[in-house]
């Protein structure tokens, strides 16, 4: 057995959901590109749990579940409310979605049918989520779902009170269309080794927001947000990365192992923060994150992968730094659920083997000779 480092290269799994093939990403066989400009994010849902796009009574019946199941648990929000001040965001999701299978009395349900409904549970019920935990460590309370509007417009007006204005809507929208699946990323895996012993969706479901936590992976986006606060204006673009570049520091939101020639999703929020910036009347960051992309592009030959821009469309839309990682998974939780549904259907326990490294033929010494 030969091991290799982060599995790089190895196909671990079978899968009909998504697929990157040539630098070109696809859900179902449809190009992102198609689905960034044309459909809604519960279309793309929809697409990703059944293998095809609803038609209208199908979209309208998705809409009509979202709304019975968005409200959380009191027992969830109250739990948030003893949160530390302090908390990590993703923790705090993490714990908390963890524990919205406490309040499911089909959790343990392992039929088709109930873990399909699970799935449009949870993603009904993790924005709402996101937005209390938001409110309430501001001091506010949570505030009701709204019923019959999509999920971004439900975010945002859960986070704050306000309906949102129709291109904020959009950009959101796109955005959770972008960040719906992307293979056997990190977290997708997590969640299919979980649920590969036959654990429920929920265990599922934490297990990915685990590994979304990390600043390898779902972190980046926060990660580019502290660097263009660290730079602070256009004029210290150029010193601040030249420096980065000379001394070898990583610059966030560059490069992706699968993608030789560039992220395709990146392109539809650079477009994003540009509309975003215009309407706001202020560009700066938008026109800072060009400038990083030429500079480290032209230096290094790297291009922006989904988290660079989607950092400056997230600031622009008024939305905490800490809640960008938060926002990923309420729009991949859809892949995360239709890759534990795909589990299910051709289950078989993910247990590989380990190319072991350490000392041979070693004897037990007795305590009073070591």
């Amino acid at each position: 057995m030969t091991a290799t480092k982060g599995l790089e290269g190895i196909v671990a799994a079978s899968s009909s959901i998504s697929s990157i093939i040539d630098g070109v990403l696809t859900y179902r066989g449809i190009d992102i590109d198609d689905l960034a400009e044309n459909a809604t994010f519960e279309e793309v849902a929809y697409l990703l749990w059944y293998g095809k796009l609803p038609n209208r009574s199908e979209l309208a019946k998705l809409q009509e579940q979202l709304d019975a199941y968005t409200a959380i648990p009191e027992g969830v929000i109250q739990q948030i409310k003893l949160y530390p001040k302090d908390t990590n965001s993703m923790a705090a999701l993490r714990t908390a979605i963890s524990s919205l299978a406490l309040y499911d009395e089909s959790a343990n349900e392992m039929t088709a049918e109930a873990n399909q409904l699970k799935a449009i549970k949870l993603q009904a019920q993790l924005p709402a989520v996101v937005a209390a935990f938001a409110r309430i460590r501001e001091g506010k309370d949570p505030i009701a779902p709204k019923k019959g509007v999509s999920i971004a417009h439900n975010f945002l007006y859960m986070l704050t009170g306000k309906d949102p204005e129709e291109v904020a809507v959009k950009a959101l929208d796109q955005a959770l269309v972008l960040h719906a699946d992307h293979e056997l990323n990190a977290s997708t895996f997590a969640a299919r080794v979980t649920v590969a012993t036959l654990s429920d969706i929920y265990s599922g479901v934490t297990s990915a927001i685990g590994a979304l936590k990390g600043p390898l992976h779902g972190g980046a986006n926060e990660a580019v947000m502290v660097m263009l606060e660290e730079i602070g204006s256009f004029a210290n673009v150029e010193p601040y990365i030249n420096n980065a570049l000379a001394n070898k520091q990583k610059i966030m939101g560059f490069g992706h192992r699968v993608y030789k020639n560039g992220d395709p999703r990146a392109k539809h929020l650079q477009k994003m923060s540009q509309e975003l910036g215009k309407l706001t009347g202020n560009l700066e960051l938008y026109e800072m994150s060009i400038k990083i992309e030429e500079l480290v592009t032209g230096q290094k030959g790297l291009k922006p992968n989904v988290d660079f821009y989607s950092a400056s469309v997230y600031t622009t839309l008024g939305i905490a730094r800490d809640l960008f990682t938060p926002i990923f998974a309420i729009s991949r939780v859809s892949g995360w659920s239709a890759h534990i549904l795909e589990q299910y259907e051709n289950n078989r326990l993910i247990r590989p083997r380990a190319d072991y490294i350490g000392p041979v033929n070693a004897k037990y010494i007795p305590i009073d000779e070591r």
